[in-house]
């Protein structure tokens, strides 16, 4: 082992106190944003917190708990339910619906709202469908307001439910298959089978996935804001960017940020929980044989009850943009499409280029150096990507706000600089932003990569009179070239998504698919906005089936 670590290439010339210095360094940068809101928390006037207790903070609280709560109900129940019938059961369309129940992933939030608001309002073909069927005339009828709190659970919880269907799924397929058979041969009907073997069994994995479901309804801005409910995101939004008040902005940031801890303990808690043991020859089993065996009709239901959270989630609502894209109002507004197509991705080149040179330097820290202080600071550096985009937004203008009104004092004292600000308002506060939210994703692809490459490579090698950089082309280079090459397209898909982050930071220049969809959006401009949503769809289905893929496995 000694010998291994005197040939680790970079640790030679470093040392671990070199990587665990690194680390640090990168955990101070990512974590600028969270230190700058709990200063800002413990530090700044307490009236403020008080004036927005008397005013809109109660709001914001019951607000935003219960679009989690019913989100995370409609996700919870259906992706259980689903993974249920995908795992115990066998009925005709069971195969392909196994991977297309992971396709709402694709379709991201603010689309599904945009879709289904356009639908389902007054004017739109539903209503407009149904007045003309019934010969109902205006104020004749009842019909859901689709833009409401209601609203915006549905449409979260039909995008989000993957996050637990995928973890359940994996749970009854591979956990107390022996132990469900047995309560069956007991006498136990598979409903009570169900309620009291396999559910409990599944029930840390369910957790998880709610945890992740609530953590990206929490940090939702979209929907929020265009259904107009007042949430934190939007309420930090409408604080920092429309009035212009930074304390407030910064106060509703640090509650947020309680509910963010919380998620990220119980998160945290459900995995550290979960069982990963398998029961082998059962696995196998239940592939040949189900668990429950369905009537004719059983059959029939089970399949509708999984084909209608595809069709929610993603074939309605991606079959409605694209006969909206084949519109001529659609095909000519997309004349200037290059413009913010390239926008969109300069910016994510550029993120994802800083994610994998920041995830390559964490990885090589982790494998380098076994220290408590590298764990920890690997473990804050990549906490962003459970921070909501508005709140690292908010976070991180504090303090560069501060250092870029001294620096560019400092040069106009100095220098005679007079240009106005150098950082704030520029591609590269935007892009360190979206790093920091992202690193989490680069590093988890890359680290799992180096962890795949046996250390006897590396000493070998440099046994052999190769130095470091030699190491690193010819050994490192090839092996790691699958897990960055993933490790890039997740990141530059997820920074094109990205809406709250890049509407507060991006300069006046810059115009990306997500803004751009977002601004014809909230002007009813939903058919010009088609082509660049269709984008953002296509997209997003990459590490949808990256992702199915994974946990098939």
């Amino acid at each position: 082992m000694s010998r291994i670590r005197r040939f680790a290439p970079l640790n030679a010339s470093g040392g671990a106190g070199g990587w665990t210095l690194a680390a640090l360094v990168a955990a101070l940068l990512a974590g600028l944003p969270l230190m700058a809101i709990v200063w800002e928390s413990l530090a700044g006037d307490a009236g403020a917190l008080r004036d927005l207790a008397d005013t809109v903070l109660p709001t914001y609280i019951a607000n935003t708990a219960l679009l989690m709560l019913l989100a995370g109900t409609i996700a919870g129940v259906t992706g259980t339910g689903c993974a249920w019938l995908i795992a115990a059961t066998r009925f005709p369309g069971r195969s392909v619906l196994g991977w297309a129940l992971v396709l709402p992933l694709a379709l991201p939030a603010y689309l599904a709202a945009y879709v289904y608001a356009d639908m389902l309002d007054y004017a739109g073909p539903v209503q407009s469908a149904l007045r003309g069927a019934t010969g109902w005339g205006a104020g004749e009828y009842w019909f859901p307001d689709i833009r409401s709190l209601g609203g915006g659970a549905f449409v979260l919880g039909a995008v989000l439910f993957p996050y637990v269907y995928l973890l359940a799924r994996t749970a009854f397929a591979t956990q107390s298959l022996t132990q469900f058979r047995a309560a069956r041969s007991l006498g136990a009907i598979p409903a009570r089978a169900f309620w009291h073997v396999a559910l409990p069994a599944a029930r840390p994995a369910i957790a998880g996935g709610l945890a992740l479901v609530l953590m990206e309804v929490l940090a939702d801005f979209g929907v929020a804001d265009y259904f107009a409910i007042p949430t934190f995101s939007t309420g930090i939004f409408r604080s920092w960017l429309a009035m212009g008040d930074k304390p407030a902005a910064l106060k509703l940031a640090a509650v947020m940020l309680f509910f963010v801890a919380l998620l990220v303990a119980w998160e945290a808690h459900t995995r550290a929980g979960r069982s990963d043991s398998r029961d082998g020859h059962a696995a196998r089993g239940a592939q040949e044989e189900p668990l429950v065996a369905l009537t004719r009709l059983g059959k029939a239901l089970a399949f509708t009850a999984c084909l209608l959270p595809v069709i929610l989630g993603f074939i309605l609502p991606a079959g409605y943009l694209a006969s909206l894209a084949m519109s001529d109002t659609a095909q000519s507004a997309a004349g200037d499409l290059a413009t913010y197509l390239g926008g969109s991705l300069r910016l994510g080149l550029a993120t994802a280029s800083l994610c994998l040179a920041t995830a390559l330097l964490l990885a090589f820290a982790r494998a380098r150096s076994n220290s408590r202080v590298t764990a920890s600071a690997i473990r804050l550096a990549t906490l962003g990507y459970a921070l909501p985009g508005a709140l690292l937004a908010v976070g991180l203008l504090a303090p560069l706000g501060s250092f870029d009104v001294t620096l560019t004092r400092f040069a106009r004292d100095n220098v005679g600089w007079s240009g106005g600000l150098l950082l704030t308002g520029t591609s590269a506060i935007l892009v360190y932003a979206l790093s920091v939210r992202f690193l989490t994703v680069a590093y988890n692809s890359v680290s799992g990569g180096l962890a795949r490459i046996p250390p006897g490579l590396d000493a070998a090698a440099r046994s052999l009179g190769a130095g470091p950089s030699r190491v690193l082309a010819r050994i490192y280079a090839p092996l790691l070239a699958p897990s960055l090459a993933g490790a890039a397209a997740l990141v530059f898909i997820d920074t094109l998504r990205e809406l709250p982050a890049t509407l507060i930071l991006r300069p006046f220049n810059l115009e990306t698919l997500a803004t751009r969809t977002y601004r014809l959006a909230g002007d009813e401009r939903l058919v010009e906005a088609a082509i660049p949503a269709l984008i953002l769809l296509a997209a997003g289905l990459l590490p949808v089936l990256v992702l199915n893929r994974l946990a098939r496995r």
